[in-house]
């Protein structure tokens, strides 16, 4: 997943609607369906509500209905997290940190001594 990418986008003079999008075709494989950006935009304004187990409906592709676990409805946490919105999410950038301070490096070597 492009996080970079993502961060950059959000950062952008680009309206939300196009901000999704692009995160949504470049940042996924494969690309996530243009109708799923307004159920994303719902679920990122359901996070500002603090409202993470809204509801919201699933979008058409065509004739083909998205489903959610068997249903046309995703609770807003789950279009989140699978749809890796949270660089969209109050607060984003004071909680995003770089995953590889999990992982710090060290060049002490222990010789059994």
């Amino acid at each position: 997943m492009g996080s970079v990418t993502a961060l950059g986008i959000k950062d952008s003079v680009l309206d939300l609607e196009t901000q999704i999008l692009y995160h949504l075709k470049g940042n996924h494989y494969p690309p996530v369906p243009a109708e799923m950006v307004e159920p994303c935009i719902e679920a990122i304004d359901a996070y500002y509500d603090e409202d993470y187990d809204r509801m919201i409906d699933m979008p058409k592709v065509g004739d083909f209905q998205i489903l959610y676990k068997g249903s046309t409805t995703a609770p807003a946490w789950a279009i989140v997290e699978q749809h890796h919105l949270e660089f969209w999410l109050p607060d984003a950038d004071a909680e995003w940190q770089d995953p590889s301070d999990d992982f710090p490096l060290s060049l002490e070597y222990d010789e059994g001594e």
